[in-house]
């Protein structure tokens, strides 16, 4: 906004393409794969601080992996990561066109951000908590979570997991480390670092991960939760998934324009690091040396996250109206899928061939298992029995709900 006759001007954050312009990446420094250093774990954070302005990598253009981050993962370990990312984009289009077909309210899809949740799903724990946001599906796909759970919940059949509580990709899955979904995607940082604090405060070895997107950063919960990271030392990963966007307005909004998400970390005296997030080796990596540092007592760690959210925010959004069409084909860390391809192929352990062919399995199977839940109805064909809603809600019954539920006649 212009000044006038000399007084102050207001600066109004705006993206750097808008529809009809050519995309333009050109504020997102990359340095060469395999440049940034890796301290130890127990480095001071005023001595790292440069690591929240970088950005670590691991795969250079070639899919080789280089530099101190880059750890020795076996190819079988690899081929499972690549299989659960793949899983999880079918498993997404499956969703998209069952919502275009009226069979669900609405989905949100992870395309490109698989490798986030895929990489810090294999470097937790049994016994670890996962506090999630709604787009780290890969997450469970990696821990086989079943299939036709997820399907049945995101139609809202009889055979809902959860009995019609929750919210299509609104997940809940204790057994597999995954914290119940939120809309309210700023409550899980507070709840991290609340669980984290009492695993610590218990003499546990449990250690917490949170995921927010970079406009959740502004919002008081994501300050709140630093602050007592900061002070309890809680044993918690902080993870913001800058995707550039946070449903239709950019990352600049947010404060993104001015400095990096990692580096509001620094400001709070915790260690941050800034990570290719379309790179699963650097995610892995990242993620690994921050839950060693947790494990160490010695505290929490920020991780920003630096990805491309190539879809619409959800079903509901159209990024069309407020982006280029094209922006994500000029995406300059390119899609997590292919880079991982590329470099299993690069070691001889993998092809075109061998993808193609998992592909056409994977979509098999999402088919037939879709197809099993689908036969049982979706939107309210078939529902959960009405008297679920009063159960698993208090250890004793409160009054007013057996009134209810007599009421009602269930």
């Amino acid at each position: 906004m212009a000044a006038k006759d000399g007084g102050l001007s207001l600066h109004i954050p705006a993206p750097k393409a808008r529809p009809g312009e050519t995309p333009d990446f050109s504020h997102i420094v990359i340095p060469p794969a395999g440049e940034t250093p890796r301290p130890a774990i127990d480095t001071a954070p005023a001595e790292m601080r440069d690591l929240a302005y970088g950005l670590i990598r691991v795969l250079d253009d070639e899919g080789t992996a280089v530099g101190p981050w880059a750890l020795k993962l076996e190819p079988d370990v690899l081929r499972r990561a690549l299989r659960a990312m793949m899983l999880t984009r079918v498993f997404d289009n499956r969703m998209f066109a069952a919502h275009r077909q009226g069979k669900v309210t609405f989905f949100i899809k992870s395309t490109g951000e698989e490798a986030i949740g895929v990489a810090q799903s294999m470097v937790l724990r049994k016994g670890d908590m996962n506090f999630p946001s709604y787009r780290t599906t890969s997450f469970l796909m990696e821990r086989e979570y079943p299939l036709l759970d997820m399907f049945n919940q995101n139609l809202a059949t009889a055979d809902d997991p959860l009995q019609g509580r929750q919210l299509p990709i609104l997940y809940s899955a204790k057994a597999y480390g995954f914290y119940t979904l939120s809309g309210n995607v700023g409550s899980r940082f507070h709840h991290a670092v609340g669980w984290a604090m009492a695993s610590a405060y218990r003499g546990d070895t449990k250690i917490a991960l949170a995921c927010i997107g970079d406009g959740t950063t502004a919002e008081n919960e994501f300050h709140t939760a630093l602050t007592f990271a900061t002070v309890y030392r809680a044993p918690v990963i902080l993870t913001v998934t800058n995707n550039q966007w946070a449903i239709s307005s950019f990352q600049g909004i947010a404060g993104g324009e001015s400095t990096t998400f990692a580096a509001r970390g620094v400001g709070y005296g915790l260690p941050a690091l800034r990570v290719d997030g379309n790179d699963f080796l650097a995610v892995y990596a990242a993620t690994q040396w921050a839950a060693e540092r947790a494990r160490a007592n010695l505290g929490a760690t920020v991780i920003e996250m630096v990805s491309y959210r190539a879809e619409g925010h959800s079903t509901s959004d159209d990024p069309t109206r407020y982006r280029p069409i094209d922006e994500a084909t000029h995406w300059p860390l390119g899609d997590p899928i292919e880079r991982l391809k590329g470099h299993l192929t690069k070691l001889g352990e993998w092809s075109d061939e061998r993808h193609e062919q998992l592909y056409a399995e994977l979509t098999d199977t999402i088919t037939e298992v879709y197809r099993q839940a689908d036969a049982v109805g979706a939107l309210g064909v078939s529902k959960p029995p009405v008297g679920e809603m009063f159960e698993n809600l208090f250890a004793t019954p409160d009054w007013r709900l057996l009134e209810q539920r007599k009421e009602l006649g269930v």
